[in-house]
Order: C-alpha cells, then sequence, then structure tokens
C-alpha cells in the first residue's frame, strides 16, 4: 500500500542525514524530491505545492534536537503535515440507532463490496443488526452480489427486480428493514461509468425519501487524480458526509487518500485494502501518516491481533514453546491464526521499518503450500515428525501437491526452530538468537518460525 509514495519520500528525507542545521539551502533539493514524489504519487498539484511550502515554513531555521538528526526531525514535521493533510480527529461515523447510510460513486468503484464489509464491520464493532438494500436498478448482477453478502454475513436483504423505480425500491426497503428489526440501513446506489445528470437526479430523489444520516462516497484509489474531480462533483451534487477509499492494496501511488480531503473537505471514513470480508478499516489520518513514512502501523496491528487471535490459544501456545513441546499440529494452529489477521502483505505493512518489503502472492502461496503439507499429515506425523519417512513422505508430497525435497524442507526448518526452543528452556538465550540470526537472512519477509519453502 502507498509503496511508490513511502519509497520515494523516504530517497528524500535520506539526504538530509548529517545536516547540523535545517536550511533554505540544504531543504531545496530534499524538497523537490518530496514534491517529485506527491506528484509522481498522483497528488493534486495545488496539494503537491501547498504541502511542500508548509514543511518549508516549518523547517527552515529549526536548530536540529540533539537527540535526534535533522532527518528524523524533518520526518516528524512532514508526519504532521501528511496527518493535517489527511484529516485530523476522529473519522468514524456517528454511531446513532437506527442508522440509514447510502453508498454512492462510479461504476466499479466497489460500492456492493464496499456494502458487505460496512455491514459486517458495524455489526461486529457496534452490535448494528444490519438490512442491505439493492438500489441498483440497472446491473442484475449487482443485487444477486448483495443478496449474496447479506446471505453470508446473516442480513436482511430486500430487492424488487421487476420495479424500476429506484425511490419506490428505497422506501420499501426502509419498511422491509424495520419489519426486519434492523437498526443499520445500507442503500447500495447504481453508478455509472462516468457522472452523468441522470445518475446525480436519481440519487438526489433517493436521498430525499429516504433522509439517510451519512452520504459515503466510494471511490477507487487507484483513479489518482481522477478520483478527486470524482469526489467533487459527487460531494457538490449530494453533500457526502464521507469517504470510503477502496483497493487500497493494489495502489502503490496513494495519491487520492492524500488529496480528496484537501480538496472536497470531506474526511475519509473507511478503507477497503482486499478482497476478503475482514479487509476493511476505519481510516485514522495518523496511522496512515505513519504507513507512508515507512514506520508501520503497530496500534492498528496490535487491534487487529486483539480482535482475530484467540488470547487462551496463544497463551497455550507460549507455554508449548517455553516447554519446547511445541509441534507441527501447533504450528498450524499458529499459521491459521496468522490468517485470520488478513493478508502477510497487510501484516508485514504494518510493521515499522518494512515498508520496503515486498510481500505478494508469491509468499502467499507459499505459506498456503506449507498449510498444505502440513494438512496432509495425519494429527500423529505432526506430533512425531520423525516418523515421516519412506512412504510417508511421498503420500505427504503426493496429497500436498508438493516434491518430496519439498517436504523435507520444511521438516528441516520445523526442526531448527524446535532446536532454538531447546535452547530457550535450557537458558541459552543469547545462543538462539544468533542461531535466528544465523537463518534468516536479511530482508526476509516472513514472520518468526514461517518456514520459506
Amino acid at each position: 500500500m502507498l509503496e511508490q509514495l513511502t519509497e520515494k519520500l523516504g530517497h528524500a528525507l535520506r539526504n538530509l542525514r548529517g545536516a547540523g542545521k535545517l536550511t533554505e539551502e540544504n531543504m531545496a533539493d530534499a524538497l523537490k524530491e518530496v514534491r517529485q514524489a506527491l506528484l509522481s504519487a498522483d497528488v493534486h498539484f495545488k496539494v503537491a505545492k501547498e504541502f511542500v511550502q508548509q514543511v518549508e515554513a516549518s523547517c527552515v531555521g529549526q536548530e536540529v534536537v540533539k537527540s535526534v538528526t535533522p532527518g528524523q526531525q524533518v520526518v516528524k514535521i512532514i508526519n504532521d503535515e501528511l496527518v493535517r493533510l489527511l484529516g485530523e480527529g476522529d473519522t468514524e461515523l456517528e454511531h446513532k440507532k437506527p442508522l440509514r447510510l447510502m453508498l454512492v460513486g462510479l461504476h466499479g468503484s466497489g460500492k456492493t463490496t464496499s456494502s458487505g464489509k460496512l455491514a459486517r464491520y458495524l455489526a461486529r464493532k457496534h452490535d448494528y443488526r444490519p438490512a442491505l438494500i439493492a438500489c441498483d436498478v440497472y446491473r442484475p448482477a449487482a443485487i444477486d452480489q448483495l443478496e449474496t453478502l447479506a446471505k453470508a454475513e446473516g442480513c436482511a436483504f430486500h430487492a424488487d427486480r421487476t420495479n424500476k423505480d429506484v425511490v419506490q425500491i428505497g422506501r420499501d426497503g426502509l419498511k422491509a428493514a424495520k419489519e426486519a428489526e434492523a437498526n443499520l440501513v445500507i442503500f447500495d446506489t447504481a453508478g455509472r461509468l462516468q457522472i452523468d445528470s441522470d445518475l446525480i437526479e436519481e440519487i438526489q430523489r433517493l436521498k430525499k425519501a429516504v433522509q439517510p444520516d451519512e452520504i459515503l462516497l466510494v471511490a477507487d484509489s487507484a483513479l489518482g487524480q481522477e478520483a478527486v474531480n470524482v469526489a467533487k462533483h459527487f460531494h457538490e451534487a449530494v453533500q457526502c458526509t464521507g469517504l470510503i477509499l477502496t483497493k487500497l492494496d493494489g495502489d502503490a501511488r496513494g495519491g487520492a487518500a492524500l488529496s480528496m480531503k484537501h480538496i472536497t473537505g470531506v474526511p475519509i471514513k473507511f478503507m477497503g485494502l482486499g478482497e476478503k470480508a475482514d479487509d476493511f478499516e476505519v481510516f485514522h489520518p495518523d496511522r496512515m501518516a505513519s504507513r507512508i513514512l515507512g514506520m508501520g502501523d503497530v496500534v492498528s496491528l496490535v487491534e487487529k491481533a486483539q480482535e482475530t487471535i484467540d488470547q487462551d490459544e496463544a497463551a497455550r501456545m507460549a507455554e508449548k514453546m517455553s516447554r519446547a513441546s511445541f509441534d507441527l499440529n501447533d504450528f498450524l494452529k499458529q499459521m491459521q491464526q496468522v490468517k485470520k489477521m488478513g493478508s502477510l502483505g497487510s501484516i508485514v505493512g504494518m510493521l515499522p521499518g518494512a515498508a520496503n518489503i515486498e510481500v505478494g502472492d508469491k509468499e502467499e502461496k507459499k505459506m498456503a503450500r506449507t498449510e498444505a503439507i502440513i494438512l496432509s499429515m495425519t494429527a500423529k506425523e505432526r506430533s512425531m515428525p520423525r516418523l515421516l519417512r519412506g512412504s510417508r513422505l511421498k503420500r505427504v508430497a503426493n496429497g500436498s501437491g508438493v516434491k518430496v525435497r519439498d517436504v523435507n524442507a520444511l521438516l528441516k526448518q520445523f526442526g531448527q526452530m524446535q532446536k532454538m526452543m531447546r535452547m530457550m528452556k535450557g537458558g541459552k538465550g543469547r545462543r538462539m538468537m544468533k542461531a535466528m540470526q544465523a537463518e534468516m537472512p536479511e530482508g526476509n519477509p516472513s514472520l518468526p518460525g514461517m518456514p520459506k519453502l
């Protein structure tokens, strides 16, 4: 997420290391690079210009604090400006009950998917009972998709495939939601390939009829500056109360995130980070600024871990590790717990200093392959890997679709991990750390103990 911007900003800031004072001269080249980094990330040119001016005004003439480098000081200033640009303060919805939300946006922006994700998020986080209302009368697949999402999340659902009157569908949807005792109603509206008068008129009429508490514009972050123009036009037409940025997992530039709040004055409230139902987060400007600057997002990582990882199970695992009795059954459970937190890429992206580590489909496939190998073993084989010889090895390899050497590689690496645990049990922590460092090459994107096949 935002990899290109993070990399280029990092390069610009590295040039300031070693300076004893921040001056116009030593800042000029760095700020030029910062501006270029923003423009290449599709940040609106007016936003980029103002941002650099604000950073320069805050930096020039400041004495560098003895305990930090000029680069670190500039990072703090840029971080503060990024937070201001992205929108300071709380960006969550007003948690009133009942709550009516209307999602608008262009065709393909992710409205329908976001409707399902939003329903899931608010139901789990704030104990809402959602109802999804299909107000897209032009695309039958959208209605079917929303119905599938509603069933998956156990939500009430209303659609009328024979009626083209969006206003009537909205009113009937409100009645159906009330009958289902739903206290959260989400209206999924139709999109277009471009903004046109018919689209605007339709959502204006629907707005008047259902009187939503919030109107959320769903925007594809990969559109760059075009997404900013779309947001501006929608806001002028229906007075949006918030933005949902989608597909941030595939957006290496990030210009839309930096520009939209500034240009429209509308806060970014949520962001979509992948295709999974849980790849959806509240937008925190301070945390996003930290991610952009390559400092990770430990707070979000901890929150995600607390939400998804069974604490009792984690304590049991820790106890088994301390007794050096951790086996492949336990390792499988550990992997499955990590998977609940999201993709490896999203997890690694929250780690400080890991912004430039690439974790994509290749690493995800490796993890899936490791899981397949372990699942092809019997419970007894997982607890006693030494049993895996000859025909057993071939059976596991065939069952998981890999070579025998791949199974052996996994067993070897797991054996090394068990050896480290025994060293810890014996009080030889220093030796263990050295052994770990020797086994893990520089830039290793894997999580501790995660085999690389």
